[in-house]
């Protein structure tokens, strides 16, 4: 395995953030995703650290080869803040190299050193290898049901 470079995303990580999700909605949902609005949240994104946090992970090259983002929801019922780890992409060609265990390490422990108590995200339940990933990894299904209600 080698070592990545995982580190906070930069404003010129913009636009490869926005494709990887633009490629993940296609790959992941069949969702075609207009990229200049994806690049426009994502460039908000970068600039208001409230919105969230992205990582990279990079390659010998120091091109960004996998994203995510990780947000914060308060918990009043511990009076901490729970990590959620969203719009996870890898290329293709990177992946089952440990790209995405570097990332979840590094998002693992920072999680940790700010007192989180625990990480969670959402996967779509047919992303059998997303699922497997995140089951080698020690995350666990949860036994809350996530609802939604569109406008």
């Amino acid at each position: 395995m080698k070592n990545w470079i995982v580190e906070t995303a930069n404003l010129s990580d913009a636009e490869a953030i926005a494709q990887f999700q633009v490629d993940m909605a296609s790959e992941s949902e069949g969702t075609l995703l207009d990229y200049e609005l994806v690049l426009r949240g994502v460039r908000e994104g970068l600039a208001d650290a409230n919105k969230g946090t992205y990582f990279v992970a990079r390659n010998e090259a120091g091109q960004a080869i996998a994203s995510l983002l990780v947000t914060r929801e308060w918990s009043d019922w511990r009076c901490q803040w729970y990590w959620w780890i969203q719009s996870v992409f890898v290329k293709a060609e990177y992946r089952r190299q440990g790209v995405y265990r570097a990332m979840y390490e590094t998002v693992r422990s920072q999680a940790i050193a700010a007192g989180s108590p625990c990480l969670r995200l959402y996967v779509d339940r047919t992303n059998t290898q997303g699922l497997s990933t995140y089951k080698a990894l020690g995350m666990h299904e949860s036994h809350y049901l996530f609802y939604e209600e569109e406008f």
